[in-house]
């Protein structure tokens, strides 16, 4: 097995990257959605998160409410450290289970958006990192997610800069040009990463 860790800023395309692995054969664990499954009703995270910031970040159906939780952490750093104590070991433990079924000669990639702001690096064989120019992500996210650019270079400043994650890359994808280019991208990486899973059996 050879275990990656992908990750990106927002809109920077990891999205694109993950489902292009996935297609191409990767087991891919997807840390989003992990983050929403261990927060959901009745569960022991979301019982944390209401302890830790009270009844404001709960929506009348007993769900967590997003963006109430949202506007607290993303304009309060030690808020925002609070949340992640609670929920990054939770989605570490269900990334684990599902990282011990695959299969034991598979390609796992988690797709972690917050692997160098964790300093995850080191628990991965190899770490790709997926980068576009800020304008572009920017417009990725005025346009077709409807965020006001307050709001995305609020989310950009929140997040690992493009230096710290290109620190810690062993393979750097250039998302500038179109979802084509990056997928061809995508797969030389692909056939890269195969070999590698074959070498360490040899």
């Amino acid at each position: 097995m050879l275990h990656v860790g992908l990750t990106g800023g927002v809109a920077s395309g990891k999205s694109v990257v993950a489902s292009k692995l996935a297609q191409l054969g990767a087991v891919v664990i997807d840390a989003d959605k992990l983050a929403r499954q261990v927060v959901e009703p009745g569960t022991p995270g979301l019982a944390a998160i209401r302890g830790a910031f009270g009844d404001r970040v709960i929506a009348a159906d007993g769900s967590l409410d997003r963006p109430a939780l949202g506007a607290i952490v993303f304009a309060d750093e030690a808020a925002r450290e609070l949340l992640n104590s609670i929920v990054h070991p939770l989605v570490r433990e269900a990334a684990a289970t599902l990282r011990e079924a695959a299969d034991e000669h598979a390609i796992v990639v988690e797709d972690i958006p917050l692997l160098v702001e964790t300093k995850q690096q080191d628990r991965f064989a190899k770490v790709v990192v997926v980068q576009a120019p800020a304008d572009e992500r920017i417009r990725r996210m005025t346009e077709d997610r409807g965020w006001s650019r307050e709001e995305a270079q609020a989310r950009m400043a929140a997040q690992a800069s493009d230096e710290q994650r290109a620190a810690v890359a062993d393979f750097l994808l250039d998302n500038s040009g179109t979802r084509q280019q990056l997928e061809e991208q995508v797969a030389a990486l692909y056939v890269q990463l195969a070999e590698l899973e074959q070498g360490q059996r040899a």
